[in-house]
């Protein structure tokens, strides 16, 4: 197994490069396995736009009609 002696070595010799190789594999699963997973089970419901009158309306404080 010479993958997982230079794995070892690595860790050893280059302890911030290995932690920082650990955090972006991290990152990297995270968005591709969990997001589906989240939907999957349809717990992310897409919420309806508002009509753009009614964001106009709020943020201007006036309504319209």
């Amino acid at each position: 197994m010479p993958v997982v002696e230079k794995l070892k070595m690595l860790i050893v010799q280059e302890p911030v490069v290995a932690a920082s190789c650990f955090i972006a594999g991290v990152g990297l699963f995270l968005p591709a396995v969990v997001r589906p997973i989240l939907d999957s089970l349809e717990t992310s419901k897409q919420v309806p736009q508002p009509a753009l009158s009614d964001v106009v309306a709020g943020m201007t404080g006036k309504k319209q009609g």
